[in-house]
């Protein structure tokens, strides 16, 4: 279903994206593009160039990589308006706890934590002497719905996004800057065939068997398929567009049903 924006949405608005290259963070730096914002994206990777988007090469697992970003984006756009904190992701293999070492726990905190947490420290203070502006949190269903064969590390790192989120929002709040957490379910982005392949290569059997297990231990999804990227980014928009001016401080879970309690 093709979805109608408002070209001029984010018009005037600076909107910075981590993780813009592929999945879930490509389909947020083209949500907001279409909805007339200037954005400024970054990744490990490289970016075919996309009309309105600045690209930085910048690991942002590191806070070098982080500070890299940021100045480029006050350089370049003289400041944002708009965060999304969409990075993140897990490589650490399956097997359990047993088979996380502590470079693994350092790793998914690096990626799914200390960005939003770094990101913030260096910008939102630009965005509070305005007064005004937004900031969107992309944490997980699995900070309250962990899998023990394969994501208590990243499940962690997103549980404590979580826990910080909330902290930022009651001390930003009455400075004029609205914060909240979108908390996907399984989503259906690259990334899903390289973690199928890892719990495979764990578990034995086929990718197909991995599929399930994933599927069972979530206890299915009701409504029978995993959110699309371009779902989950529209509603990152949403929060982050003066439609939402009265939200603040709230999480929003998208994961089709998987989370059966109230």
């Amino acid at each position: 279903m093709t979805v109608r924006v408002d070209p001029a949405e984010f018009a005037g608005k600076r909107v910075l994206v981590s993780g813009g290259t592929k999945g879930l963070g490509r389909a947020t730096v083209d949500r907001f593009v279409a909805g007339g914002a200037r954005v400024i994206t970054a990744a490990r990777g490289t970016l075919q160039p996309i009309d309105g988007v600045a690209f930085v090469e910048a690991d942002l697992t590191t806070a070098e990589g982080a500070a890299t970003f940021a100045r480029a984006a006050l350089e370049q756009m003289g400041g944002v308006d708009i965060l999304a904190h969409v990075v993140g992701g897990s490589s650490s293999p399956g097997g359990g706890f047993a088979a996380l070492a502590d470079d693994h726990w350092l790793a998914e905190l690096n990626l799914n934590l200390m960005p939003a947490v770094r990101l913030d420290r260096l910008l939102v203070p630009q965005i509070i002497e305005r007064g005004a502006g937004a900031v969107v949190h992309v944490t997980s269903i699995q900070s309250v719905l962990p899998l023990p064969a394969s994501t208590t590390a990243y499940a962690a790192a997103k549980a404590a996004l979580r826990t910080y989120s909330k902290s930022l929002s009651k001390e930003i709040g009455p400075k004029g800057v609205r914060v909240n957490t979108v908390s996907p379910g399984w989503i259906m982005t690259e990334a899903v065939a390289g973690f199928l392949e890892r719990l495979q290569a764990a578990n034995g059997g086929t990718v197909e068997d991995a599929r399930r297990l994933v599927l069972d231990s979530l206890g299915g999804i009701p409504i029978g398929r995993p959110a699309e990227p371009h779902e989950v980014a529209d509603l990152i928009a949403y929060l982050a567009s003066d439609r939402a001016a009265a939200i603040h401080g709230a999480e929003f879970v998208i994961d089709g049903g998987t989370i059966r309690t109230v």
